[in-house]
């Protein structure tokens, strides 16, 4: 029996974080983990994993950004062209993970998420969970702002603060990076 929690019956899902991974990705074909600014971070200053994330091996996982929501799509209607069925599709917002304290919502990964999910819906991958439907709408009704609503987010401020504005203003733009890394593994990091 499976969790209502587990968006199972959807071929696009969204939630965040890592447990929001564990619970949504089990079974699915592609994970695309979103995590807009941390690495314009840089070093993580030396802090332990909070958790790491190694698929299963017919899944894979990527990365995505407003960068690049586009070439993630397109992408994945690849792999589902050569699946020659249904291909399933977790989109992770990574959030700020605050030690002891779980998840922070951070502005930038759900409109980010949401971004990546309106360009599935574009190329015909759309049977979304009401969950990915909410942040493709977040996207959707806000994509107008993408430069101001990143800069002016808690981690846009940090991060500016830190000394990476230009970092914070080139995360914000939408569409301009073809590029798909494929990653073995991806690591959740204590910030904060």
């Amino acid at each position: 029996m499976t969790s209502p929690h587990d968006q199972s019956q959807y071929q696009v899902r969204f939630d965040w974080g890592y447990s929001g991974a564990l619970t949504v990705a089990s079974d699915v074909d592609v994970i695309v983990i979103v995590d807009v600014l941390t690495p314009a971070a840089g070093d993580d200053g030396g802090k332990e994993p909070a958790s790491r994330l190694t698929p299963a091996p017919k899944t894979r996982l990527i990365e995505g950004s407003l960068r690049n929501r586009n070439a993630v799509a397109e992408w994945v209607l690849a792999r589902q062209v050569e699946k020659a069925g249904r291909f399933t599709v977790a989109v992770i917002a990574v959030g700020e993970v605050r030690a002891g304290e779980g998840i922070r919502f951070a502005v930038e990964d759900q409109l980010a998420a949401g971004a990546i999910i309106d360009a599935l819906a574009v190329v015909g991958i759309d049977y979304c969970s009401p969950e990915a439907a909410a942040a493709c709408a977040s996207f959707t009704g806000l994509r107008n702002a993408m430069g101001h609503l990143v800069s002016a987010s808690a981690s846009g401020k940090e991060l500016a603060a830190l000394g990476h504005a230009h970092d914070v203003d080139l995360a914000a733009h939408v569409d301009v990076s073809d590029e798909v890394v494929v990653l073995q593994e991806y690591v959740f990091r204590v910030r904060g």
